[in-house]
């Protein structure tokens, strides 16, 4: 039996090294010419790759374009264990993806330091996925307690992320472009790395700096159609029209730009690459997946077993963001209950395995630095399965992936790798 997880792990390397901000973000930062910039830059970034795009825009402004270190400031608010050394950029570690004190520490000097941008100054706004939960600043009425506990909601709710944003958007001083309107007598350019389906501007860490097409009354349908379990206060405050969003035409975004500077799609597009050069055919199901983990993984599983009946050697490729709804007492994230799913359905299949990763290095999970990002399986899984007496469905009902995978030693350990585009799925079959 051929070893393929050094292949498969080759794979989710490929797509995560497509979206370091050391090779994307240099090439979309402003160069300095004489005259262009006579004040500060300034430099908000929030998410797993916050420090990371720091570190970078530090790099660039003061190596290469010889800015006075002076003139260069700004606050970088990241994941707790996704922080790097830098020199002008402030790094905060914060929650994720329950918000903590430091999150909101940092969120209220974000806004104060957006505030004091003036006219000559460059606001270089830097995203990647995870800012929302870094940077927490509810509106008045709102205690931080309550802003978690709807946060927790949201998260075991199963809704996807784009609803989850637009509740949070609208609880929010700095989401749905409040943090443009905070700091609009500058010019602000944003750059992002997308992590939402889509690719989706306002998605992408709520938004902070673009115009927001979803309203209160779109908060208060998700909050209905889950059901959740909110105080008074948070639906007072989605009714509350002082905290709709910002639309188009808002005065804030007269001087706003915003750039996508890696996406999903590419990542995917560097594994399919690195697949096909090996020989596989490719079946290619897109970088915008959603749906629930387990539902998707029985799909993915039926067309794994077409290609093995029929004698093809095919790569079955996916990105995107998928959910679970919790209903046990377990712990995991999307991509495991996905491997989870999967090891129940191609179960002493030959020639199968495959992985399931989050791009960020951290698949759901407490909000630790040594989170798995995901698991891989094979035939040495099927085979601790059978020997250890372990029922995948007994797990996957009580949403204990991890536990399952740390028992068939399956568990994918990469630390933060402190860029995120979501999702990268893959089965091989030989």
């Amino acid at each position: 039996m051929t070893d393929r997880r050094p292949f498969l792990r080759a794979l989710f390397d490929a797509a995560v090294a497509a979206a370091h901000p050391d090779v994307v973000l240099a090439a979309h930062l402003r160069p300095l010419r004489k005259g262009n910039l006579t004040g500060r830059v300034i430099c908000l970034a929030a998410g797993k790759g916050a420090a990371a795009m720091a570190v970078a825009a530090e790099r660039y402004y003061l190596d290469e374009c010889k800015l006075d270190p002076s003139r260069l400031v700004g606050i970088a608010t990241t994941r707790h264990g996704h922080g790097l050394p830098t020199r002008r950029i402030k790094v905060v570690e914060a929650g994720h993806p329950v918000p903590d004190e430091a999150g909101l520490k940092g969120a209220e000097d974000t806004l104060k330091l957006a505030q004091s941008a003036g006219a000559d100054d460059l606001l270089l706004v830097l995203l990647t996925g995870g800012g929302s939960a870094n940077w927490i600043a509810p509106v008045e009425g709102i205690s931080f307690a309550q802003k978690q506990q709807v946060t927790r909601a949201l998260l075991r709710s199963g809704a996807p992320i784009g609803e989850v944003n637009t509740v949070r958007k609208h609880l929010s001083r700095i989401k749905g472009g409040r943090l443009a309107r905070a700091g609009q007598r500058a010019e602000i350019v944003t750059l992002a790395i997308s992590d939402v389906p889509h690719d989706d501007p306002s998605a992408i860490a709520s938004g902070p700096t673009v115009p927001d097409p979803t309203t209160l009354a779109d908060a208060r349908a998700i909050v209905a159609k889950y059901d959740l379990k909110i105080d008074d206060a948070v639906r007072r405050a989605l009714d509350d029209v002082h905290n709709e969003s910002c639309k188009p035409g808002d005065p804030a975004f007269a001087r706003a730009r915003f750039e996508l500077i890696a996406r999903p799609r590419a990542s995917l597009d560097a594994a399919i690459k690195l697949a096909r050069d090996a020989g596989y055919e490719i079946i290619d199901l897109g970088a915008d997946l959603e749906g629930e983990a387990r539902d998707v993984a029985a799909g993915h599983a039926r067309l794994a077993l077409d290609a093995h009946a029929k004698g093809k050697r095919v790569a079955i490729l996916s990105g995107g963001e998928l959910t679970v709804t919790v209903r046990g007492n377990g712990h995991g994230g999307p991509n495991q209950e996905y491997a989870l799913a999967l090891a129940g359905l191609l179960n002493q299949t030959p020639g199968l395995s495959a992985l399931a990763a989050d791009t960020d290095g951290a698949d759901g999970g407490a909000g630790n630095a040594t989170d798995p990002a995901g698991a891989m399986i094979d035939q040495t899984t099927f085979d601790k399965m059978k020997s250890l007496g372990l029922e995948p469905g007994a797990y996957l009902a009580n949403n204990d992936a991890t536990a399952f995978f740390a028992a068939t030693g399956d568990l994918l350990l990469t630390g933060p790798t402190l860029t995120n585009v979501n999702d990268i799925r893959v089965i091989l079959v030989d």
